[in-house]
C-alpha cells in the first residue's frame, strides 16, 4: 500500500506557472530573474495559506537553475533543479525561527554565510515565521541582512508583518501575499479533483473555497476530509453535512415566512433546524449573512459581492428585488441585536424564536411607524421609526390672558399614594413686582427640587416611545387590530378632554371662610403632632389675590421660615380642600408701623436663640429654673 500524502503537500506548485491566485509576485520575480536584478534580501508577507514559503522555494531553485527558461522558470532537468526536487541540495538551508529564535542560532547562522556555495551560483536561506525572532535575534542579524556576501540570498516569511523590527523592514523587498480568491480556488480544486478521479460537484467545490476563506491549504485539507467521508464521491448535501453548515434553502423558507406574517412557519422551520443539532447563534449568523445577501442583490453597482453557491445566485437575485429595503435593513439590525445579546441569553431557544416573532410581524410594525397611511411605498419613505406625536398641554377652562399664552411651566403633583406625576399648565398671570416674581421663581425652585428630574423624565419618556412603535406595531397586527397612530392620537386626546372637564367640574371656588377653616385643620394637625410652626400659621394672615392664588402674610422672617418648611405639604393640603392643583400660595413678611425689621443676613446670637426657643417652649425655661442651670451665651 502506497504511503499516503496529503493533497496540500502533493499538489504543491514546483514552478511559478502553478502558483495559483498570486500572479503579481511571480510576474515580478520571473522579471528580476531574467534582468538579473536579485535583491539580496526578500521579505513575503501575507495570510496563512497563500503560498509564501511555496514562492520563497521556487525562488531559490529557479536562481540556481542552470538552464533557466526565456520566461523565467526552472528547467527541473538540471543538477541543481533535481537535487532540490529530492531535498538533497546543499545550498538551500531553511530555518524555522518559531523554534530557533535565539540569538546563539542565528549567530550560527551567520557562521554559516561566511562559507561560499560548492555547487551552484548562491546560498539561499529561508527563514520561515520571521516574526517569532527575539529582539536581540533581529540585532544580531541586521549587519549581515544588510551587507551579505554576494553569493548569499535571504528570504524571509511571515504572517504578522507588524511584530518585524522597522530595521529588518528597511533591508528587505517586501512582497505582499493576498488572498486567493473564491473562483481561483475552485479552479484550482476541480484541476485536483480531475486529476484524482474525484466525483466533485460544483456548489460543493463553491462551499469549500467560502470555507477556507482565502487559504489554498485549508481548502485542500478540507477536501480531503470529504472526500475520505464520502469514499471519493463530493456532493453538495454531504459537504454541507461534514461542514456543519446550514442549507440556504431553510432560510428562504424563513423569508417566506417572515413576508407572509405566517409565525407557525416560521418556528417549525427553526424547530427542524434546531433538531439537525445546530445552535442558535449560528441560525442568528446564517440569516443575518442572507439578508445581507439580499441587500446586496438589490443594487447591481455591488452584486459583485454577492459569494453564494451559483445554483442559489438567481434565486437570490430573485428574491433580493421583491423584498423591500427599509425591510432588509431593520431586519439586518434586529439580527445584529439578538446576535450580540445571544450569550447573555438564559434561555437560547427563546431568545432565538422572539427575534423570529418580531421578525414575522416587522412589515406591520413599518407601516404603522411610517405614518400615514397614503399608498406611498415604504422604500419611498425614511427608514427610522417615527415617534409618538406628543399631546396637547391641558389648560384649564376659563379666559386666557396674552400674559398666560406666552409661556408655560412644568409643574410636579402628587397623588394621594406619593407617586409624583408631571403635567403642563399655564403660567398664572403675575400681580407682583419683579422682585417678588424672583422670590417667588426660587422659593418654587427649593420647594419642587423633583421639577428638573421631571422635565427629564418627560424627554427620556418621549424617546422610549419611537423605541416601541415596533413592538407596538407587532402586538397590534397579533391581535388583528389595524387602527394607526392617528386614531391612538384622538383617543388620548378625548380622554385628556374628559379629565379636563371633570377636574373643571369639581374645583371648589376659592373664598375666605372656608380658606381659614382649611388653614385652621392644618393647624390642629401641626398643634397634635408638636410641631414648632403652628404658631406662625396661627399668626399669619391671609389674603386672596386670585381664585388659584393667595398670599400668606407674617411678621417676621422667622415666622416665614418656618411656614416656608411646611410649604410642599400645606399646598398639598390646600389643593385637596379645593379640589384645586393649580391653588399655590407665597409668603411674604410685612413689617408693621413703628418697628424695625430685623436683618436676615445676621445670624441670631446664642441668648436670641435661646429667648426664640424660651418663647416657644416655655417649659424649657421651667427646667432651667428647677435644675438650677446657668447658661453660657458666649
Amino acid at each position: 500500500m502506497d504511503k499516503f500524502i496529503v493533497s496540500a503537500r502533493k499538489y504543491r506548485p514546483q514552478d511559478f506557472s502553478t502558483v495559483v491566485g498570486q500572479s503579481h509576485i511571480t510576474t515580478t520575480l520571473k522579471n528580476a530573474i531574467k534582468n538579473r536584478q536579485l535583491a539580496h534580501a526578500f521579505l513575503f508577507c501575507g495570510p496563512r495559506g497563500v503560498g509564501k514559503t511555496t514562492c520563497a522555494r521556487i525562488l531559490a531553485k529557479t536562481i540556481n537553475c542552470e538552464n533557466v527558461t526565456p520566461d523565467g522558470e526552472a528547467c527541473n532537468k538540471c543538477h541543481s533543479c533535481v537535487s532540490f526536487n529530492e531535498g538533497t541540495s546543499l545550498n538551500i538551508h531553511e530555518l524555522d525561527a518559531a523554534s530557533n529564535n535565539s540569538v546563539d542560532d542565528i549567530r550560527t547562522l551567520v557562521e554559516q554565510v561566511r562559507f561560499a556555495p560548492q555547487a551552484g551560483k548562491y546560498k539561499v536561506y529561508i527563514i520561515d515565521e520571521v516574526h517569532m525572532l527575539s529582539t536581540s535575534a533581529f540585532n544580531a542579524f541586521l549587519k549581515t541582512l544588510e551587507e551579505p556576501p554576494p553569493y548569499a540570498i535571504f528570504i524571509l516569511a511571515t504572517t504578522e508583518k507588524h511584530k518585524i523590527l522597522p530595521t529588518i523592514l528597511s533591508r528587505c523587498q517586501i512582497f505582499d501575499f493576498k488572498r486567493i480568491t473564491p473562483a481561483d480556488t475552485v479552479e484550482h480544486l476541480d484541476d485536483i479533483c480531475q486529476k484524482e478521479s474525484i466525483r466533485a460537484e460544483k456548489p460543493a467545490l463553491q462551499i469549500i473555497a467560502q470555507k477556507s476563506e482565502g487559504c489554498m491549504r485549508d481548502a485542500l485539507s478540507i477536501l480531503d476530509k470529504i472526500v475520505s467521508f464520502t469514499n471519493g464521491e463530493l456532493t453538495y448535501a454531504n459537504t454541507l453535512e461534514h461542514l456543519n453548515i446550514l442549507d440556504a434553502d431553510y432560510y428562504f423558507r424563513i423569508l417566506d415566512a417572515m413576508q407572509g406574517q405566517n409565525l407557525s412557519d416560521a418556528l417549525l422551520t427553526y424547530d427542524s433546524i434546531n433538531r439537525k443539532g445546530f445552535e442558535g447563534d449560528l441560525v442568528l449568523n446564517g440569516l443575518a449573512e442572507f439578508v445581507r445577501n439580499l441587500l446586496v442583490c438589490k443594487d447591481e453597482k455591488v452584486a459583485f459581492l454577492l459569494e453564494v453557491v451559483e445554483s442559489f445566485r438567481d434565486r437570490y437575485i430573485a428574491a433580493g428585488r421583491q423584498a423591500d429595503t427599509s425591510y432588509l435593513i431593520s431586519a439586518l439590525n434586529l439580527l445584529n441585536e439578538a446576535e450580540i445579546n445571544y450569550k447573555s441569553a438564559r434561555n437560547k431557544r427563546l431568545h432565538v424564536e422572539l427575534a423570529l416573532i418580531k421578525l414575522c410581524y416587522l412589515a406591520q410594525a413599518l407601516q404603522v411607524g411610517s405614518g400615514d397611511g397614503s399608498g406611498k411605498k415604504r422604500g419611498e419613505r425614511p427608514v427610522a421609526f417615527r415617534n409618538i406625536p406628543a399631546m396637547e398641554p391641558v389648560r384649564r377652562p376659563g379666559p386666557v390672558s396674552a400674559e398666560e399664552s406666552s409661556g408655560a411651566k412644568l409643574i410636579i403633583e402628587t397623588e394621594p399614594v406619593g407617586r409624583p406625576t408631571a403635567r403642563v399648565q399655564p403660567e398664572p398671570p403675575s400681580q407682583r413686582n419683579a422682585g417678588s416674581n424672583q422670590e417667588t421663581s426660587v422659593q418654587s425652585a427649593a420647594q419642587h427640587p423633583a421639577a428638573v428630574s421631571s422635565k427629564m423624565a418627560a424627554g427620556v419618556t418621549n424617546a422610549a416611545a419611537g423605541s416601541t412603535n415596533m413592538a407596538a406595531g407587532a402586538t397590534n397586527t397579533a391581535a388583528g387590530t389595524s387602527s394607526g397612530l392617528g386614531s391612538l392620537s384622538r383617543i388620548r386626546q378625548q380622554f385628556a378632554s374628559k379629565q379636563q372637564i371633570d377636574a373643571a367640574a369639581s374645583i371648589l371656588p376659592l373664598e375666605p371662610e372656608p380658606l381659614h377653616r382649611a388653614w385652621q385643620q392644618y393647624a390642629d394637625y401641626l398643634r397634635e403632632n408638636r410641631n414648632p410652626a403652628v404658631q406662625s400659621l396661627e399668626l399669619a394672615v391671609l389674603r386672596i389675590t386670585d381664585m388659584q392664588t393667595l398670599e400668606v402674610v407674617t411678621g417676621n422672617n422667622l415666622e416665614q421660615k418656618f411656614i416656608e418648611q411646611e410649604k410642599r405639604n400645606l399646598s398639598d393640603h390646600l389643593q385637596k380642600a379645593f379640589s384645586n392643583k393649580a391653588l399655590s400660595f407665597t409668603v411674604i413678611v410685612e413689617v408693621k408701623e413703628g418697628e424695625v425689621e430685623e436683618s436676615t443676613d445676621r445670624p441670631l446670637n446664642k441668648r436670641e436663640q435661646f429667648q426664640q426657643i424660651v418663647e416657644q417652649y416655655p417649659l424649657v425655661k421651667e427646667l432651667k429654673d428647677r435644675l438650677r442651670l446657668e447658661l453660657d451665651y458666649l
